[in-house]
């Protein structure tokens, strides 16, 4: 059974182009040895809007990778972080930092080529990850220690009644 969306054939050679590019960043990472095999697209209408590899490597910063990058980009370009009109094309799978950040920019939909499952054994932290975000704080890997909830509460209900539109 297909469990695939149907969609018409041109938007289907569309998306398909485009998940062609990421696949292409992805290979040229490993080609130049320029980073880990990832690359996004963000596509609004088809076009595109931004595109990346992933940077951990390069800016030391872990939180480089190709999604993040790439709708980084996108918000900049678009001067919004609303990407409700946008896709992300990405070569694998999100990762819980990336598929809460696509979930922050409001992108309409993610199209992924490999699973977890086609990479956990390059990137075997993937699957701990999401299982570890699902423990309750307390049985965490890394602790989460709740400090000075009260005080830190201020700025909410401060918020709460602040009048000025929401930015996420």
């Amino acid at each position: 059974m297909n469990l695939e969306p149907q969609f018409s054939r041109d938007k289907r050679i569309d998306d398909e182009r485009l998940m062609r590019t990421a696949i292409k960043i992805m290979n040229d990472a490993l080609e130049t040895g320029n980073g880990d095999p990832f690359g996004a697209v963000i596509a609004k209408e088809g076009q595109v809007i931004s595109s990346s590899g992933t940077t951990v490597l390069q800016d030391n910063d872990p939180t480089g990778h190709a999604e993040i990058n790439a709708i980084r980009k996108a918000c900049k370009a678009l001067g919004t972080w609303d990407l409700s009109d946008c896709v992300l094309y990405t070569s694998c799978q999100c990762c819980p930092m990336c598929y809460s950040a696509s979930y922050w920019a409001k992108l309409k939909a993610i199209y992924y080529g490999c699973s977890w499952l086609d990479y956990c054994d390059c990137a075997p932290e993937a699957p701990l990850i999401k299982e570890d975000i699902g423990k309750p704080a307390n049985q965490a890997s890394i602790p989460q220690i709740q400090l000075l909830q009260r005080e830190a509460s201020i700025a909410w209900d401060k918020f709460r009644n602040y009048k000025k539109p929401r930015s996420v």
